[in-house]
């Protein structure tokens, strides 16, 4: 089944255009793992996917529902589809790491306190936080923090989770906690588009990987195929380029 389509996006800012004709899609249960170099378009196809950004041409479907962005209705269901993962946590500093995943329940999907508070406490510990939910953001290493983010977006139950650069945020010996946790869920199905700078990563958790450059997609294909068997002169540079 199909979870995501895009068809022809093209995004442009000023006189720069970021997305050039870009159509990919992402089946239930993939993990899609979008690579290239700084400015190639990355984390912009991301933000349009999860309608941060509006396109300016092409189409975005959810579970064959077309994006309407004119319908304030659509886009509140379509919100629902997916979760986004910040490479800078996005987490309230004044609110406990309970209240940062179970508000979004009670205020965005009306769920009562008690039972908001069941899920945000079941997630934590299954990302190991059971013992710091009644702890603030500026108490928790940076991989603590990302997991509690990565709690916040699980505990919405969406069916597709976005992450932007999961780890660009992190001290290096924190990385290897979230990439973890990212790689227990690849395990368990979740359907995943993942914007990273980690190769070795992508290469591992990833069931297709995107290669993009200046706003196109270069490449696709399994991680053999593009990191082992690839006969794009530019793929093979920027893999020569990273040391993978």
């Amino acid at each position: 089944m199909i979870l995501l389509e895009m068809k022809n996006i093209k995004k442009q800012f000023d006189d720069l255009q970021v997305i050039k004709d870009i159509s990919l899609n992402v089946k239930e249960g993939e993990v899609v793992a979008i690579i290239g170099p700084s400015g190639s378009g990355k984390s912009t196809l991301l933000r349009c996917a999860t309608l941060l950004e509006t396109i300016d041409s092409g189409e975005i479907s959810y579970l064959g529902e077309r994006v309407d962005y004119e319908d304030h209705e659509n886009l509140k269901k379509i919100h629902r589809h997916f979760g986004l993962v910040f490479q800078n946590f996005n987490l309230f500093p004044h609110f406990s790491v309970l209240k940062n995943v179970a508000d979004p329940l009670i205020h965005v999907q009306k769920m009562n306190k008690a039972t908001a508070h069941d899920i945000a406490r079941q997630v934590l510990d299954k990302m190991g936080l059971k013992e710091k939910e009644l702890a603030y953001p500026f108490q928790l290493s940076g991989g603590q923090q990302q997991r509690v983010s990565i709690s916040r977006a699980l505990a919405l139950n969406p069916k597709i989770l976005f992450f932007d650069e999961p780890t660009s945020a992190l001290d290096p010996e924190l990385t290897g906690e979230v990439l973890r946790v990212i790689k227990d869920l690849a395990k368990e199905n979740m359907t995943m588009v993942i914007v990273t700078h980690e190769m070795l990563f992508a290469k591992e958790v990833a069931d297709r990987i995107i290669f993009m450059d200046q706003g196109v997609i270069v490449e696709e294909g399994t991680p053999q195929e593009v990191f082992e068997e690839t006969k794009q002169v530019r793929t093979k540079a920027f893999i020569r380029q990273v040391g993978q």
